[in-house]
């Protein structure tokens, strides 16, 4: 292979190092004129929501979105007409000044792949579906009949290749979990290993015709499949001597403050990692709102410190050593202490100490609302578990099922204990004499305690894990590591502290670095600290929404909703708000909303319902992966839907 820079730092998993922030260097790929991997910055993308016949519209889109800071823009080519058109498109943007490279989309269809491979900067072609087909057909194939499938893909596939190469064209092999073919799916099942092979087939096909020019994606809505995928390729293609870039993205991630975290939760765990030469953020709203949220996650890696401080001896754990396995999600081993850690979900723990402790209105917007004729708290389903006061004395009494945590000098004055518990420092621990019988709270920092002796610490301890390392999620993950190997099954509250960034920061921020750790199965609790004019509503929101993302706590709705592109049949963002409107109580419920039919059922993946757009007007309805009704009328889908999740015993009344 020509040219081939094999990682040699790289201790024989996927990325550089477990402790320190170190970019895994790919090759460099031209696109245009701006190239992609190697040395270059991370770069940032989008795609436009325009009809693709609709030349005028989709090019003062794309240049809306090149202004909000998209380097490609990638555009729907669902049949030749379109990929065609891509030329009037290229030479309208061209004509008004603006050169960035166009990406076709490509879905089930070869020749507007090869007419569009002449005319734009890159096509993006999907495994599963390109030449491959998708029945949710269960096939058992011979050794002979699976290699002669491959020879059937790679003799539709080779034109496209030729094309590439004649024209200098890059090309993405983007595979998507929900959309792996029959043929891998009964060979390798729906699994990362799934995706990875499903690539690594047409990455070989490639190969093989002497073409280089690729970028490889690994997407899903979940984001536990989505990070595990793309370790494993990465460790795999480091394996057979390859190392192409990666566009990385979470397919669906919805809208708001929930697309925004669960796509910092996918993308920012292997960000942290080193991995990520391209990003596009999937969000159910207007393709220019999409880049500033890429810049901003990007942007934490552009001048961050290649050594953060740890010592050169603790930068020899090995990937292959780590005692829990990072291509799968294995919940960490703890003995609970009180509904902390064991089988019981994370904990989400605020600090209130700067409220009104006078007044119990307060602790409404982190979910317990009071109310005064009855003199009683209802509570919600995002409603934190522990509070942390400081010194501070409430004048109220606090809700039965909240616990309180108080500095150990306050803790010991109190009269009533009861619900109660007591934060010291590591330090003070050992030489404390009176201890809460029930739970006590230990904070330590992670690098000091990496020589601390964990050990002392007895049966009703939680630990609070602090760091303000430049790499701080690096650092918590080598304390887990050491936990791990030392075998102390003590749980442990994830403590992360941003007091300078404004709300939009703050949830990025916070979603990679807890999100990275939760998505590992590390982590008991989660614990943020924001400036005050953020507010507790938006830290309590973004402690749920982490956990929600990582699934490691469910606590309200799930919407799986595509982005929107030219293929797209209705408004998704006015139909998702429709829907969210009428079923947001239904906790623990996924619900995909795909605006076409190559975005579903495939791409909703592990939805338990469905509403896919399969004609003008027209709405498919699913139970899983089972269609239940089809080319139902707009206008009433929405109460088929919810009649569909009432007929499954599913529904519940707004209280």
């Amino acid at each position: 292979m020509e040219d081939v820079f094999v990682q040699k730092e790289l201790n024989g998993g996927y990325c550089n190092s477990l402790t320190q922030y170190s970019r895994f260097l790919t090759r460099e790929v031209n696109i245009g004129d701006i190239p992609m991997g190697g040395l270059n910055p991370i770069r940032i993308q989008s795609m436009t929501t325009t009809d693709t016949m609709d030349t005028i519209g989709t090019v003062e889109q794309t240049i809306r979105m090149v202004n909000s800071g998209c380097e490609y823009v990638r555009i729907t080519a669902p049949s030749i007409k379109e990929a065609e058109n891509l030329a009037n498109i290229k030479k309208e943007l061209l004509f008004r000044g603006y050169k960035v490279p166009l990406v076709a989309d490509i879905h089930f269809t070869p020749n507007a792949a090869e007419s569009a491979a002449r005319i734009v900067e890159k096509v993006r072609v999907n495994p599963g579906n390109y030449a491959d087909k998708k029945r949710f057909e269960n096939i058992e194939y011979t050794q002979q009949a699976y290699q002669a499938e491959l020879e059937r893909i790679y003799k539709k596939f080779t034109p496209l290749v030729k094309i590439c190469k004649e024209y200098g064209t890059a090309m993405r092999i983007g595979t998507n979990h929900g959309s792996l073919s029959d043929r891998i799916m009964s060979h390798y099942g729906d699994t990362p290993r799934g995706m990875v092979e499903s690539a690594m087939e047409f990455i070989r096909m490639c190969e093989d015709q002497n073409y280089y020019n690729l970028v490889i994606s690994m997407k899903a809505s979940n984001t536990q499949v989505m990070v595990q995928a793309y370790r494993l390729l990465v460790a795999t293609m480091v394996k057979e001597g390859m190392n192409y870039p990666l566009h990385l993205g979470v397919t669906e991630a919805g809208d708001g403050e929930d697309g925004r975290i669960k796509s910092a939760v996918g993308i920012g765990a292997l960000l942290e990692d080193g991995l990520g030469d391209t990003i596009r953020v999937s969000l159910t709203e207007d393709p220019e709102f999409e880049a500033p949220v890429a810049k901003a996650l990007a942007l934490r890696y552009e001048n961050r410190a290649r050594i953060t401080g740890l010592s050169t001896e603790r930068e020899k754990i090995k990937i292959q050593d780590l005692p829990y396995q990072p291509y799968e999600y294995n919940r960490r081993q703890t003995k609970p202490v009180q509904h902390i850690g064991g089988h019981h979900h994370p904990v989400v723990m605020l600090d209130v100490s700067k409220e009104n402790l006078k007044d119990p209105y307060f602790l409404g917007v982190v979910g317990y609302k009071y109310s005064a004729g009855l003199d009683k708290y209802n509570m919600a389903d995002q409603a934190c578990d522990l509070v942390y006061l400081a010194d501070g004395l409430p004048s109220f009494s606090f809700p039965g099922n909240l616990k309180q945590v108080y500095n150990y000098q306050t803790w010991l004055g109190l009269a009533d204990k009861n619900n109660c518990h007591p934060l010291l420092p590591f330090s003070d621990y050992e030489k404390t004499e009176l201890k809460d019988e029930h739970l006590n709270l230990v904070s330590i920092d992670a690098v000091e305690a990496l020589n601390a002796n964990l050990g002392i610490l007895k049966e009703n301890v939680v630990l609070v894990l602090e760091t303000d390392a430049i790499h701080g999620m690096a650092a918590q993950r080598e304390l887990f590591i050491k936990l791990l190997k030392d075998n102390l099954q003590i749980p442990v509250i994830i403590k992360r502290s941003y007091p300078e960034l404004h709300a939009d920061d703050l949830m990025l921020s916070a979603a990679t670095d807890l999100g990275a750790l939760f998505t590992d199965g590390l982590g008991d609790g989660v614990w943020i600290n924001a400036a005050e004019t953020i507010g507790l509503p938006l830290v309590n929101a973004t402690s749920f929404g982490i956990l929600q993302a990582t699934r490691t706590r469910i606590s309200k709705t799930e919407y799986i909703s595509c982005p929107s592109c030219g293929r797209t049949l209705f408004d998704l963002q006015e139909t998702t708000q429709l829907i969210r409107s009428r079923t947001d109580h239904l906790k623990g419920i996924k619900i995909g909303i795909m605006g076409c039919i190559v975005n579903g059922p495939g791409e909703m993946a592990d939805a338990d319902y469905g509403y896919v757009g399969t004609g003008p007007g027209k709405i498919t309805l699913y139970r899983g992966k089972e269609v239940v009704k089809k080319n139902v009328n707009a206008t009433r889908a929405l109460d088929d839907l919810i009649d569909l999740i009432r007929e499954d015993g599913n529904w519940v009344e707004v209280k």
